[in-house]
């Protein structure tokens, strides 16, 4: 199984500073052909996210380059990713909190972590960056928000509907840099042939549907790091078009 990437952000129509911060990894190993993106979305209400959004992207980008080419053909076990991805969130918390303080200022960011092997994928979310897949039956949202709106919607209080136009859609309940203890969630499966696998800050997804993003991503007439990153850019322009004023950023992995 081979693995198309691409990625594409955009600073939006209104913000001065694009606090998203993304990456997108190929890997060639022993174990197979390995794909990793990670996306971070730095809190526009808060100072200087897009540090904390840079400084966790890094440090995952740092593991992957450190700890991947150590397997040598090893399974990787979904109990040592999360241990170690929970690991990095912790320090990363720790380090952004701390920075925060000595300067006088609050500062934090949502993180998405996606590593695909050839049989199995891992997932880490905290705050309101998605992963997704699509294929051709359509689009299905793997990760849970962590915003005062989806509480409420698992409570009953609200409608997936309503909570489009909430104020508290964005209302994070869980980010890294802010609370004392991360708790993120994980997410483990079997990587699927002829899939797409989409990581998207909350900008890139307001104002599309999911139909939107598979017609777009998934229905094109070719499917190569080219025309994925097309599709993208597209995406995005179609939220500018529709009055998104957020930072714009998704990582899209195919799986051949």
């Amino acid at each position: 199984m081979r693995f198309y990437t691409a990625s594409a952000t955009d600073v939006g129509t209104k913000r001065q500073i694009n606090q998203d911060c993304l990456v997108v990894r190929n890997y060639s190993l022993p174990l197979g052909n390995i794909a990793l993106a990670v996306l971070c979305d730095g809190m526009g209400g808060l100072s200087h996210g897009e540090i904390a959004s840079r400084s966790i992207v890094s440090a995952f980008v740092n593991w992957a380059d450190e700890c991947l080419p150590k397997l040598d053909g090893k399974e990787i076990y979904d109990g040592d990713i999360r241990r170690q991805w929970t690991e990095i969130t912790s320090l990363q918390n720790d380090i952004i909190r701390a920075f925060g303080e000595s300067n006088g200022f609050k500062i934090g960011s949502t993180v998405t972590v996606m590593l695909l092997t050839e049989t199995r994928y891992y997932i880490l979310n905290l705050g309101d960056s998605r992963a997704y897949k699509i294929d051709a039956s359509g689009t299905v949202r793997i990760t849970t928000d962590h915003t005062v709106a989806e509480n409420e919607i698992e409570l009953g209080n609200m409608t997936e509907t309503q909570a489009l136009s909430s104020p508290m859609r964005s209302v994070l309940t869980k980010c890294v840099g802010i609370s004392e203890i991360t708790e993120p969630d994980m997410f483990f499966g079997d990587t699927e042939p002829k899939t797409i696998y989409l990581l998207c800050s909350d900008g890139f997804r307001h104002l599309i549907t999911a139909e939107e993003m598979k017609v777009e991503l998934y229905n094109g007439a070719a499917i190569d790091p080219a025309s994925m990153k097309d599709s993208i850019e597209r995406l995005i322009e179609i939220n500018k078009q529709r009055g998104e004023t957020d930072n714009i950023s998704a990582a899209v992995i195919y799986a051949e």
